[in-house]
């Protein structure tokens, strides 16, 4: 452990997000009119050869970025005993993982059983939960929680909501529910002339720790990497080891900590094999680690070993998305907030219910990804939002959407059946 009087390294902390949604089947309206509502309800189901085949999704993506990039961070972590990384799972992915790619499971398992990974804390659902029903939010965390230690052994001490949305009141509420640190964008706007190298807390916090992304960085791997336009292509380990040690020289100004925030399919889907990005990830944390003056730190780690170096205001929410930076990639258009009043508004008929079903097809319908499908953000953001989207338009995503909704609404009243607990899952899989 360092001392934080004496230290003084350049820390590196990565964090990668690893979600898959639950996509919609192809319902229509003639089923939520005609259908026998008595039969069993499979709204996320989709056995044909389309985008909406969730196993064959989620073993294409493990074929070609979970399995190699873990067998990859594997072998780094054995090299380098000072290499540290962190994830976070939404608790849907991990269900996934669970029942169509068990391997792949086991394999994040072994990463954390190094001791150089941590596992943050979510929404189970990654939902948008925050922002709309502070009980259902505070039981998907809890949720979660119980999934992360029946899988993992760990009990997360760092909070990541969904599309690292966040505003002073999550700051609040982590603080509140004793989370020693919280992510979020390091945005300019908010920052003003500060830098996004330090550790900061939320106003009035008295041990919540708030670690920003430097997204300069973190989008040089996860966006730029294979643009052949860019100015900086080909990016190298080298020549990005080169930027991360320029901070050593200025520490005092531009900061003493490098905050790598990426989705983790950035390795081998959003950026294929062939661009290089495997050889570019084997290689830098070498790279990194010959200057005396870098180190790797897990988030945890990092807020136990840095002081705070400033308060950050953040009133109004701020995302890791698109150029605006908020929510307006879910909640932009008229689609989307029709859509999300319509779920949260569903909420007493689905506890009304009292049927597991109909609460477990509630709860996956608050994934934020059947929002940013509906997304109409067409200009700078197109590539992003079409990307893993399974729909030919979002108008296509809203009707199938609601007629889910409608559906599920006719079905509440009904006697449900009790539900499988996350330590039944663990037993299952682990």
């Amino acid at each position: 452990m360092y001392n934080i009087a004496t230290f003084t390294m350049a820390t590196v902390c990565f964090y990668f997000q690893v979600h898959q949604p639950y996509r919609l089947r192809n319902f229509s309206i003639f089923e939520t009119t005609h259908g026998d509502l008595d039969a069993p309800r499979d709204y996320f189901n989709d056995q044909s050869e389309t985008a909406r085949n969730n196993q064959r999704v989620l073993r294409k993506v493990a074929r070609k970025s979970y399995l190699p990039t873990n067998q990859a961070l594997l072998e780094l972590l054995e090299e380098h005993p000072e290499f540290r990384v962190s994830f976070s799972f939404s608790g849907v992915a991990l269900e996934q993982f669970a029942e169509f790619a068990p391997e792949v499971l086991e394999s994040f398992q072994r990463l954390v059983k190094t001791g150089q990974v941590e596992v943050l804390s979510e929404t189970y659902h990654h939902s948008l939960a925050f922002f709309y029903d502070r009980d259902e939010f505070h039981n998907q965390v809890e949720e979660h929680g119980e999934l992360i230690y029946d899988l993992f052994g760990v009990t997360p001490r760092v909070f990541r909501n969904t599309e690292l949305a966040y505003n002073n009141e999550l700051g609040q509420w982590a603080d509140e529910h004793g989370y020693a640190g919280v992510l979020a964008e390091g945005w300019d706007p908010v920052l003003d002339w500060r830098s996004p190298n330090f550790v900061y807390q939320p106003p009035g916090a008295k041990k919540t720790r708030l670690l920003l992304k430097n997204y300069k960085l973190s989008d040089d791997i996860a966006f730029r990497f294979s643009d052949k336009n860019w100015k900086s292509w080909p990016l190298t380990a080298e020549k990005f080891t080169g930027w991360v040690n320029d901070h050593n020289a200025t520490r005092d100004t531009s900061g003493e900590l490098i905050n790598l925030f990426i989705d983790y399919e950035t390795f081998g889907e959003h950026q294929w094999e062939d661009t290089g990005i495997f050889d570019f990830l084997r290689s830098l944390p070498g790279a990194l680690l010959e200057h005396p003056d870098n180190t790797f730190m897990t988030p945890s780690e990092v807020i136990d070993n840095h002081e705070v170096h400033d308060e950050v205001d953040i009133p109004d929410t701020v995302t890791w998305a698109d150029t605006e930076r908020d929510l307006s990639a879910w909640l932009g258009n008229e689609m989307q907030q029709s859509a999300v009043k319509a779920l949260y508004e569903l909420k007493p008929h689905v506890k009304e219910a009292n049927d597991s079903d109909i609460m477990e097809d509630w709860q996956r319908l608050q994934t934020s990804d059947h929002l940013y499908y509906m997304c109409t953000k067409w200009s700078n953001d197109g590539d992003v939002h079409a990307y893993f989207n399974p729909y030919d338009s979002p108008y296509e995503a809203f009707v199938t959407y609601m007629n889910v909704l409608s559906d599920l609404r006719e079905r509440c009243g009904r006697q449900g059946k009790p539900s499988k607990s996350t330590a039944s899952l663990a037993v299952e899989v682990s």
